[in-house]
């Protein structure tokens, strides 16, 4: 018989990395044009986005480390990616692994590593990527200003303390599950409710 802490389905958080961890368009200009064909040196001075480092560090403690950057990439920028993580401290400041980074050459395929990797909760700046996620992953926050209206499927989140409060209260909201009398039965208990 399962626990009672293992009745709730486990958190898991997917992060996209460019215009959401990396503000790779805060020159001007505003694309990504110097962390994707910039200098090495360049690149790393690429800031991050307000607030991302700190937030995630907070939402790595509540998703009990379980955070991903989940992020499309050819091999040039994966490594450049991986590299600027490196850098500029990521990994320390938020408290992720850099094992927890996955990329893929197409975006549709974000939709294979967060089946894969069981994500509930994902934040992307791209609305045609949250598409892919729908059937895969229950929530979706659409990052960063839009061009259009985005659709009720996702919760539009213009910064990081709109991300945090959004995946909190979402959190706090979700129903926790009871133990049943068999699971009692086998010493299991109810989870207390918050």
């Amino acid at each position: 018989m399962p626990h009672a802490d293992h009745m709730r389905k486990e958190l898991r958080l997917g992060v996209d990395f460019g215009r959401v961890i990396n503000d790779g368009a805060s020159h001007p200009g505003g694309d990504d044009t110097v962390f994707l064909s910039g200098t090495f040196e360049d690149a790393m001075r690429t800031p991050a986005m307000p607030g991302a480092f700190e937030t995630l560090a907070r939402l790595t403690e509540l998703f009990d480390g379980k955070v991903w950057i989940v992020s499309k990439a050819g091999e040039r920028i994966e490594n450049r990616t991986r590299q600027w993580l490196d850098y500029n401290g990521f990994w320390t400041a938020t408290g992720i692994s850099p094992a927890n980074a996955r990329f893929c050459r197409k975006r549709p395929e974000k939709a294979v590593h967060c089946k894969r990797l069981g994500i509930t909760h994902f934040i992307d700046d791209r609305q045609d990527v949250l598409r892919h996620l729908r059937d895969t992953v229950e929530h979706l926050y659409l990052f960063g200003r839009q061009r259009s209206q985005p659709p009720e499927w996702v919760v539009p989140t213009l910064t990081w303390a709109d991300v945090e409060t959004a995946v909190t209260e979402g959190i706090s909201a979700e129903p926790r599950q009871r133990a049943t009398r068999r699971s009692r039965k086998a010493g299991t208990r109810t989870l207390r409710r918050a």
